[in-house]
């Protein structure tokens, strides 16, 4: 069989990542206040986050191997 996991996985993280990426610069009531003062967009960052590992997937699903190995 020729199915890699990686493929859609890939395709849902990074589609997560886009849209949660796109909400976080947009909206800014997703930002979390630390003990320090400083804003938090949660949001963003981990928008951030699902994209670059869904990027990640996409690109090993990409580099793997074509053809099963031979018997």
């Amino acid at each position: 069989m020729g199915l890699d996991i990686r493929w859609p996985i890939g395709l849902m993280f990074t589609l997560i990542g886009v849209l949660l990426t796109g909400y976080g610069t947009v909206n800014r009531a997703g930002s979390l206040t630390h003990a320090g003062g400083s804003d938090l967009n949660i949001n963003l960052w981990w928008g951030i986050v699902l994209l670059v590992f869904g990027v990640l997937m996409l690109f090993g699903a990409a580099r793997g191997k074509k053809t099963p190995p031979a018997a």
